[in-house]
């Protein structure tokens, strides 16, 4: 059976993968149970898709003044602004799975500020969605906000590099008709 495509695109996946691809897929399938739509979007061209998973690893788990769940957090509140439904979906899922909270992803999608969130987390929050309206009317006295909040300026780098990345690939989704899987509807609920 074949499976249906991830975007509305014809791009047919790499066949055979790579080495290293298909490894990194096989994990994929162990964790999570399927490979991720945005991979298999991406799999027409292993420069691009190692380019974007090398850029995502760094952004969203490698080591950060903003944890894991701050970093999904950002990654829906932007998605929400910009209503990419894949990153919504996919994104909402690991917020319910870091938090352990079911209706947290859906509060931040709908309406961040009414989710259950500390002060440090909407002024991340606040800076994310005003980065994703208008980047350009941001000034030293946001920059500020942040680090009132406890937010280092190596922090402040890392929250606008999560915000950047989900504003492209949320424009990309968009674009190509990116769809979720399935599996991350009901997954953490």
């Amino acid at each position: 059976m074949t499976e249906a495509s991830p975007t509305a695109l014809n791009l047919p996946q790499v066949d055979p993968l790579p080495p290293e691809t298909q490894r990194y897929f096989d994990i994929c399938v162990e964790k999570l149970g399927f490979v991720p739509n945005v991979l298999r979007a991406y799999a027409f061209d292993i420069a691009k898709l190692d380019a974007f998973t090398a850029m995502y690893n760094d952004l969203m788990l490698a080591p950060s003044g903003l944890t894991k769940l701050e970093r999904e957090m950002v990654a829906v509140a932007v998605s929400a602004e910009n209503r990419c439904f894949y990153c919504l979906v996919a994104h909402g899922a690991a917020v319910r799975q870091l938090s352990g909270d079911p209706a947290l992803g859906e509060m931040i999608a709908m309406n961040y500020r009414v989710a259950p969130i500390d002060d440090r987390q909407r002024a991340m929050l606040d800076f994310a969605v005003t980065m994703t309206r208008a980047s350009a009317t941001i000034e030293e006295g946001d920059r500020q906000a942040l680090r009132d909040h406890g937010l280092s300026d190596r922090d402040i780098f890392d929250l606008a590099s999560v915000a950047g990345f989900f504003n492209m690939t949320n424009r990309v989704a968009s674009a190509i008709a990116m769809q979720p899987n399935p599996e991350y509807h009901g997954q953490s609920r």
